[in-house]
Formats: structure tokens, C-alpha cells, sequence
């Protein structure tokens, strides 16, 4: 079927992912001079290379969360075959700059001119590169090759008995043959969870309007009026996509001030603003990145959690538990990269003698011998280092409620205004922390939890991570700790939410809120602030919809795991009741389900969210020039499902 006639292959999804199968595909089908007919049908309602998230059309507001040195859709490493066109973003940038495509707009000929290899693109811009790059493979297309692009949605991959390989049932009633079919469908829309759905649907019968999670560019922000409050559950990423256009978006303007990093802007109201009240476990918004030349510090290294001792690990034959293996080590190079920096730019702060004991403390009991050196780490640092700068990791993601630099120190709030001012504060001090880049001690202990995080993903997608350990560890407390630390927005972001707060647009209702529906309002409140709920006709979850298998309002997936063609991948925690995962059960690379009964299915492969079982961190676009090979991840799994279509 693979070697005589023509082959068809169905990608369904023709975002960034999508389009990487099919680059995949062209460069393999060009580089083992394969002559027979190749016929390959993206399926996708939005435009082949943008797809959903990154259409070209949305608010230049919504910005990428890396800058423009990061993502690729081109690999430029571990392929099996070398690229037939493209290149990564940041050598778009540059050349589009100098020579202007036809595609581009104004808006995006106006961006290009300010952004720097630094600098935050815009989700439009991103969209118009990846827009480009299926272009220039569009051109490239192979004699032999076809393509057929398909404006609808995917409902049903069903096994073809009588022909063999699949049928695949579009929204629009065309049914495709294939061969292979490669499921790629991102981000989809999820089922709310039980406290969703009670607070939906006691807002409706309160008249109260309640906006669930959503794309941010999916939602119509002007059913949110001008004076009235509005709560915003969540403070990651989508938070800073709701300020922008409730505030940049209604006409307000950030100004400089010439003042330091931290206070450098100040908010100028248009009038039509919202009063925002912001509220997550944490009380705080993520922290945002340090300004940096590259992904990774230059001068963090990881001497404890490499690609060595990952592999040492493997040697061994064992499978890592999260706590007992992995976080010793990284927890001894986030403290070795946060005491470095502050020997080198603070030196005042601690004695001659912190650095060489400190080594000396963080090697001991690497092989078992000295397993009470956390114990005496207290002692060393009391001993050497100033007691306004002794680093306290699990107060960084508690900051309200723990101080990260004094250990045991709890903050409680008497009053609205206090809850702010002390945020405030934090705003204040996270954005000069970014501002200094490589000289901060704590974005540089964070530097550290960021590459390790790298290791730890090719850790956990080699199956190197008990399942135990997974639930219980890795996801049960360090994702949401290292999450919050390194997953932040672009530092710009931190000192435009300080402006408004100044502003009086955002206030911030305190830590561990608790949302209900009293007196026909919505009301949040803290434990920590004692002062009355912060009430509102309106309430919007910023939050992407949940990446969970079971829980997916998409046709197409219900559809698998209803005809037994998928299923979801269950582990064991330690108590030994079944916990049914986010992603599909999947088998080894490339990757394909799992069937209701456990076996693979030979032909059908996944790439992308749906894995999220068997890898961690499964969002994250490709990163050009990567330094750890979970950089690439995704182009090595895009590149051997084309291998084993193509076989």
C-alpha cells in the first residue's frame, strides 16, 4: 500500500504542528527519491500555518511569550532530512525587514521595524510567519506531491475493513479516504468543570454575565462595560491578554515616566476601562521574564540536573520518583545560581567564605553519603549571608503570604488598599528585577528552574519518571511552583500592570480567592484581607480551555474514544486508585493510540496537546538553535511520524 500505487495522508490540523508533519513529509519524500504519487489533505476551518491561536487578524495586543530569537517551524537540527524551505522566525524578521514579502501589511511592516531578535513579537506577526512558511513549502511541493487544503472540521477517523487504512468524515459531508491519517488538532474547545458550570449557570438565572475559558481572540470583550467591575479568575498568561484589551484596546495609553525600572510607565485612562479586580491562589500575576540575550542565562549552568546525570540515571535501569531523584539536583543548581550572582553583584551581602562552602555543602551527599545537607544548608547561609537575602524557593511562589526572603514571615491584610499596595510592591520589584537581566539574583535561581525544566522533559518523554511520581510530584506541586516563577510575560507586561494599579484600573482581591453567588452578584474574597468581597455583574475565567481528554467538547476526539480508536492514558497514584490523565494513551515514537483494547493503531498518529500524558510541556512552539534536545522536541516527533508514513 506504502511502496506501489499512490499513498494519501490526512493531517487534521493545519496549525504550526500540522504544518510541521507536512514539512516533515516533503523533505523525507524528496530525500529518499520516492517516486510514487503522494496525496496529502490538511483539515482545518481556519488557514493552513496560522490555524486557530495565531490567526494574522487579531489585536497586535496579544503578545508571544518568547521572544524573537525562540520559536521555529523550520528545524535547523536532529532531522532525519534537510529542509526543503523556510527558515526559522528570527531570520524572517531580518529579512523581512530588508525585503518586505507581498503578504505583509502596514501593521506588520510597522511592527517588524521596531522588534528587535529581543523582543516579544506579537501573536499576529508570529501568525503571518508561519503563514509564509507554508507558502514557501506550498511552492516547493515535490513533482509527484498534491495538497488539498479543507475549510472544515474533522468529526470522525473511522478504520476503513474493507479497503484498509481510514475514512475520514468532514463537518461539511466529503468523506477522505487515507492511507495515514496524523492528528494534530491543538487547542480545542473543553467542557467546563463542575464549579464552572454552577457558576454559568446561577449567572444566568442572576442575569450576571460569565465569560468561561476561552482563546482570548475568540472572545467579544465589549460585553464588559465601561465602569463596571469585572473579576478575572487567573493570573498566568491570559490575564495580561485580558488587561490589554480592556485598557490598550479601549483607547488608554502608557506613557514613560523617566523614572527606574518598576515605575517606568505611568497609564493615561481613555474613560471606557473597567474596574478589574484580579484574583488567583496565589494573589499575584506570574512573574515575568528577565530581559535576557538568550533563552537561558549565559551565566547559569547546570552542574547538578544535566543530560548527564539524566543518563546516568537510564544506566541504571531505574525509573526517577520527581522528589527523591531530580529535585535534589536542580534544587542544588537553582541555589548555586541564585548565591553566584549575589557574590557577584551584591558581594557586601555574604562573606569570602559562602562560595566554596556552599560548593562544598551542595556536592555532599550526591551519591548518598551525606543526606542531611539541606539540614545544614540553614546553618551555612545564617552563617554567611545576610538575612535580607537568604533565599527561601517556595516563598517566590508565595509571596503575599511568604516572604521568599525571610522563611516563616506571613503577611495578613487589613483593607482593600493594603492587598494593593503590597502587590503593588511586588509588581514594582519584579520588573526591576527584570530590567537587570543577568545581575539579579533571583531571575537568575529562576534561570536555573527554567533549563532544568528543559531536562526534566526529555526526562519525563523517555518514560524516565515513575507514575507515582508524576501525579503526585512533577504535577502535584513543582508544575504550578515552576509555572508561575518561569513562565511569565514579557517584563514590559509587569510594569504596564504596575501602572494601572497606580491608576486605580486593577485591584486585586488576596490570596486563595473563594468565588460565589450571593445577593444575586458575583462576590471573591480572601482569607488573608480582612475587608468586605469584592462584588460584580461580571466575571471572566482567564484561563485557556483545559487540555483534558475526557473532558473535550470536540466532535472528532469524542468520536475516538467513543468507537474505541483512542483512549486516555490512567495511571496509578500512591494510593492506588485509577487516575484518568489529560492526554491519550499513546505508544512509543511516533506515536500513535492506543485502542480500547491496548494496541496501537497502525496508521494514526498524535502530535501535540493530546500528549500530554507522555511528555510535559507539550505547548511550547520549537526552538531554533535549541541548546537541550527538548527544544526540539516537536520537530523530531513531527519528523518521525513522516519517517514511518513514508516507510
Amino acid at each position: 500500500m506504502k511502496s506501489l500505487g499512490a499513498q494519501t495522508v490526512v493531517i487534521v490540523g493545519a496549525g504550526p504542528r500540522g504544518t510541521s508533519v507536512m514539512e516533515r513529509l516533503l523533505a523525507q519524500y524528496v530525500n529518499k527519491r520516492s517516486a510514487h504519487e503522494l496525496h496529502i489533505h490538511l483539515v482545518d476551518p481556519f488557514p493552513p500555518g496560522a490555524g486557530h491561536v495565531w490567526r494574522t487578524g487579531q489585536s497586535r495586543l496579544y503578545l508571544m511569550n518568547t521572544q524573537s530569537f525562540f520559536p521555529t517551524l523550520i528545524p535547523d537540527q536532529g532531522v532525519s532530512a534537510l529542509p526543503l524551505a523556510g527558515s526559522s522566525f528570527n531570520e524572517w524578521r531580518a529579512a523581512q525587514r530588508e525585503q518586505p514579502a507581498d503578504m505583509l501589511t502596514a501593521e506588520d511592516k510597522a511592527e517588524l521595524a521596531a522588534l528587535a531578535a529581543t523582543g516579544f513579537p506579537s501573536r499576529a506577526l508570529y501568525g503571518r510567519y508561519l503563514s509564509w512558511s507554508f507558502e514557501r513549502l506550498v511552492a516547493q511541493l515535490p513533482h509527484n506531491v498534491t495538497l488539498t487544503v479543507h475549510a472544515t472540521e474533522a468529526k470522525r477517523v473511522a478504520r476503513d475493513h474493507e479497503n484498509g487504512g481510514f475514512d475520514v468524515a468532514l463537518l461539511d459531508g466529503e468523506k477522505l479516504h487515507a492511507h495515514q491519517v496524523v492528528l494534530a488538532v491543538g487547542h480545542v474547545e473543553s467542557k467546563l468543570n463542575p464549579a464552572q458550570r454552577a457558576l454559568r449557570d446561577d449567572a444566568r438565572a442572576n442575569g450576571l454575565t460569565y465569560l468561561p475559558p476561552a482563546v482570548p481572540n475568540d472572545v467579544n470583550w465589549a460585553q464588559l462595560p465601561a465602569g463596571a467591575t469585572v473579576l478575572v479568575r487567573g493570573m498566568g498568561l491570559n490575564f495580561f491578554d485580558v488587561l490589554g484589551q480592556l485598557t490598550e484596546g479601549r483607547g488608554g495609553t502608557f506613557e514613560p515616566t523617566g523614572q527606574p525600572a518598576g515605575e517606568a510607565l505611568r497609564y493615561v485612562a481613555s474613560g471606557q476601562e473597567p474596574v478589574i479586580v484580579g484574583a488567583s491562589r496565589r494573589g499575584t500575576p506570574y512573574r515575568a521574564k528577565a530581559e535576557l540575550q538568550s533563552y537561558y542565562p549565559h551565566s547559569v549552568t547546570l552542574r547538578f540536573l544535566g543530560e548527564d546525570a539524566v543518563a546516568a540515571i537510564k544506566a541504571m535501569g531505574a525509573t526517577a520518583g520527581f522528589d527523591h531523584d531530580i529535585w535534589p539536583l536542580l534544587h542544588r543548581d537553582t541555589l548555586w545560581a541564585y548565591y553566584t550572582t549575589l557574590a557577584r553583584t551584591r558581594p557586601e551581602t555574604v562573606s569570602a567564605q559562602l562560595l566554596p562552602e556552599l560548593d562544598a555543602l551542595l556536592h555532599a551527599g550526591l551519591d548518598g553519603g551525606d543526606p542531611g545537607w539541606a539540614l545544614r544548608l540553614k546553618d551555612l547561609l545564617v552563617q554567611h549571608v545576610h538575612v535580607d537575602h537568604i533565599l527561601d524557593l517556595r516563598g517566590l511562589a508565595r509571596p503575599l503570604t511568604k516572604h521568599p526572603l525571610r522563611p516563616g514571615t506571613n503577611h495578613r491584610f487589613s483593607s482593600h488598599a493594603q492587598m494593593d499596595a503590597a502587590v503593588l510592591a511586588y509588581l514594582s520589584a519584579d520588573a526591576a528585577g527584570s530590567a537587570r537581566g543577568e545581575d539579579d539574583p533571583v531571575k537568575m535561581a529562576i534561570g536555573a528552574l527554567n533549563a532544568g525544566r528543559a531536562i526534566i522533559k526529555s526526562l519525563v518523554a523517555d518514560k524516565g519518571i515513575t507514575q507515582v511520581s508524576w501525579l503526585g510530584e512533577l504535577r502535584g506541586w513543582f508544575e504550578g511552583f515552576v509555572e508561575g516563577l518561569a513562565s511569565g510575560p514579557p517584563a514590559v507586561r509587569m510594569e504596564q500592570l504596575a501602572a494601572l494599579v497606580r491608576a486605580g484600573v486593577v485591584h486585586f482581591a488576596g490570596p486563595d480567592p473563594v468565588f460565589r453567588i450571593e445577593h444575586g452578584l458575583f462576590s471573591v474574597n480572601s482569607p488573608w484581607v480582612a475587608d468586605h468581597p469584592w462584588e460584580a455583574s461580571y466575571l471572566v475565567e482567564a484561563l485557556a480551555p483545559a487540555n483534558q481528554i475526557v473532558n473535550s467538547d470536540s466532535l472528532l476526539l469524542t468520536n475516538l474514544l467513543a468507537d474505541g480508536l483512542a483512549r486516555p492514558r490512567v495511571m496509578l497514584p500512591s494510593d492506588g486508585e485509577p487516575v484518568v490523565t489529560s492526554g491519550l494513551d499513546v505508544s512509543a515514537p511516533p506515536y500513535r493510540p492506543l485502542d480500547g483494547t491496548g494496541v496501537p493503531v497502525d496508521g494514526l498518529y498524535v502530535l501535540g496537546l493530546q500528549l500530554s500524558s507522555v511528555q510535559w510541556g507539550t505547548a511550547i512552539a520549537a526552538e531554533a538553535s535549541a541548546k537541550y534536545r527538548s527544544g526540539y522536541r516537536t520537530v523530531l516527533d513531527a519528523d518521525a511520524i513522516a519517517a514511518d508514513i513514508l516507510a
